[in-house]
């Protein structure tokens, strides 16, 4: 009897120790899992805010967008930040073109963009911080092939592209140009 009652407590203790084990083990490995997606949150977000203290920014308060703006439109520019459509205005003058994802897979700078209303305003900020206001006039749905967008409309504009949650269409936003401004 002494035995069946040491060979029970010995097999207790075992399965304590094990089960001790097992929950350091997995302990461990979620504190390693979340160390490394914080870290990887942490890099994005220190390569955002320097690339936002050297290049031209855009901001549309309303929707809590805040992004760097880069030169070129090509797969590696916009997933890093929104690119500017060379060859279009500049800021203040012209067509100012630019496009950026709304999709989880790169920076998701504009995935609040399809909330966008009439009147909002959208502030650009040079490389020096001097601002420049647009005000939304419109939002609207297109092709991928209608480039007529990139026009130049004789004012001076914002033109903000994006993919639709589906992906299959672009959304376009238009901001008309009303002042600039130092910081």
């Amino acid at each position: 009897m002494k035995n069946n009652i040491s060979d029970t407590l010995q097999k207790k203790n075992n399965m304590q120790r094990v089960l001790f084990a097992a929950g350091l083990i997995a302990i461990f490995i979620g504190t390693g899992i979340l160390g490394f997606f914080g870290a990887r949150k942490i890099y994005r977000e220190y390569r955002k805010y320097q690339l936002m203290r050297d290049n031209p920014v855009i901001e549309i308060t309303d929707l809590k967008i805040k992004a760097p703006i880069l030169e070129g439109t090509d797969n590696k520019t916009i997933s890093r930040a929104v690119g500017h459509f060379i060859g279009t205005g500049d800021l203040g003058k012209g067509n100012y073109c630019i496009a950026g994802h709304s999709s989880t897979i790169y920076k998701e700078y504009f995935n609040n963009l399809k909330n966008v209303r009439s009147g909002m305003q959208i502030t650009l900020y040079d490389k020096q911080k001097n601002r420049y206001i647009y005000t939304v006039r419109e939002s609207f749905i297109v092709d991928p092939d209608e480039t007529w967008i990139l026009d130049d409309f004789g004012d001076d504009r914002i033109t903000i592209v994006t993919c639709t949650d589906d992906g299959k269409q672009r959304q376009v936003v238009v901001g008309i140009y009303q002042k600039a401004g130092s910081r």
